[in-house]
């Protein structure tokens, strides 16, 4: 799985503390904390017919991470939802569109560790995409990774931070093994998610997925857990095992950028008859109906 250009993005305005910019001209400076350190957080938005999926909770999730790390100068959900409205403006986009939004410390007045050099507030950079779900839907395969999430005792998972650097490995291996993704474990050797997604497995009737311990609570992870509450579909999480994932019916990743996709192969093995199965586009087929109904009218 690699994406490739989409010629609709070649002129983008790319939002940079609420200065619109060519993407050919568009930068931060090399003493934003972004550059110095990955001292940032971030989220990923979906665009549909000029509505956003879960706006506020994604919001929310920024502030709260930024608020972890101690960030001082924090924009309002107003104040950054008129820049993603200015930004989707200045593109007319209004559907098919992704949004990278991310805040760092800001500036530095020197290179350095220090938050203490940071004096100038914080730095807000709203990207938006032409960018469909970037997942095969007809099945992806995952790669078992040797690089381990960190444990909440090492750091904080809850924090959508900017340094991805363990995800960045184990997409090094997932690529270099034919895979279109890594799956990652935690330090007690139980999956915690891939490098990008979180998982989902289903064993009959029963859907489980990973505890937030070594991965980030998912909005559109989330949102599947609901819409099995609502509908009367058994569901649960816990500590799993790779065999739980190898001997599942059906398994699936989600996530902003993808929605739900199925996963037909993990190392090497086939997962239920190799193709989407039942339960997953049942939940595929109540996302979408979730997504229309309610998501955010942002223009």
């Amino acid at each position: 799985m690699l994406q490739t250009f989409d010629e609709r993005n070649r002129d983008l305005m790319v939002n940079i503390n609420g200065k619109l910019s060519h993407r050919d001209e568009a930068g931060v400076s090399p003493f934003d904390s972004t550059v110095q350190g990955g001292d940032a957080v971030w989220e990923g938005l979906r665009v549909y017919d000029g509505k956003i999926f879960r706006l506020e909770r994604h919001l929310d999730r920024l502030r709260n991470s930024a608020e972890a790390v101690a960030f001082v100068d924090i924009p309002s959900h107003e104040e950054i939802i008129s820049e993603i409205r200015r930004t989707l403006e200045a593109n007319g986009m209004t559907d098919g569109v992704h949004i990278r939004l991310t805040l760092s410390r800001g500036l530095k007045l020197t290179s350095g560790m220090d938050p203490r050099l940071n004096t100038s507030g914080s730095t807000l950079i709203v990207l938006a995409e032409h960018k469909p779900p970037v997942y095969d839907k007809s099945g992806l395969k995952l790669k078992t990774s040797s690089i381990r999430r960190f444990s909440p005792d090492q750091l904080d998972q809850q924090i959508h931070s900017c340094n991805l650097l363990q995800s960045i490995m184990a997409k090094i291996e997932a690529n270099a093994a034919g895979a279109d993704d890594a799956l990652m474990l935690d330090a007690r050797g139980f999956i915690a998610e891939t490098n990008a997604t979180h998982l989902f497995f289903v064993h009959g009737e029963v859907v489980t997925t990973s505890q937030v311990i070594a991965c980030p609570e998912g909005v559109t992870r989330s949102v599947v857990l609901e819409l099995c509450e609502r509908n009367g579909i058994a569901s649960r999480e816990g500590d799993f095992e790779l065999d739980h994932a190898y001997s599942a019916d059906e398994v699936f990743c989600t996530g902003t950028m993808g929605e739900l996709a199925p996963v037909t192969e993990i190392d090497g093995r086939m997962i239920g008859e190799g193709d989407i199965g039942p339960m997953t586009m049942r939940l595929s087929g109540l996302f979408e109906e979730c997504v229309r109904s309610e998501a955010e009218p942002v223009l």
